[in-house]
C-alpha cells in the first residue's frame, strides 16, 4: 500500500458541518476501495488566481491516505463522480520528503 498526500479543494459555499460532510464522503469513497485515512488538516479558505468555473475561492484541505497504488484512477473517477471536491492533486508521500530534502 502507498502512502499519497492529497490537495482537496471544496467548494467555498460549504459550512462547516458541509465541510465536515464533504471530507467524510470523500473518507467513504477511499475506504470503499481498501484504502485509509492518516490525517486531514483545513489549510482555510484561499482566493484563486483567476476564477475557476466562476469561482474565485475554495476550501483547502490536505489529506493524508493510504492506498494500493493500482486503485489511484478509480478513487479519482469516483471523486468526480459522487463527491463535493472542486480539485484534487496526489503525490505519493516519499516524494515530497525526497523533493524538501534537495
Amino acid at each position: 500500500m502507498n502512502t499519497y498526500e492529497g490537495l482537496f479543494i471544496f467548494p467555498e459555499v460549504l459550512d462547516e458541518e458541509g465541510l465536515d460532510q464533504a471530507i467524510a464522503r470523500v473518507k467513504e469513497e477511499l475506504e470503499k476501495l481498501g484504502g485509509s485515512i492518516e490525517s486531514a488538516v483545513r489549510m482555510g479558505k484561499k482566493t484563486f488566481a483567476r476564477s475557476l468555473q466562476k469561482q474565485k475561492a475554495g476550501l483547502y484541505v490536505n489529506i493524508t491516505f493510504k492506498l494500493e497504488g493500482e486503485k489511484i484512477d478509480a478513487f479519482k473517477s469516483r471523486l468526480k463522480l459522487s463527491t463535493n471536491v472542486f480539485r484534487h492533486q496526489f503525490v505519493v508521500a516519499g516524494e515530497v520528503e525526497a523533493a524538501q530534502e534537495a
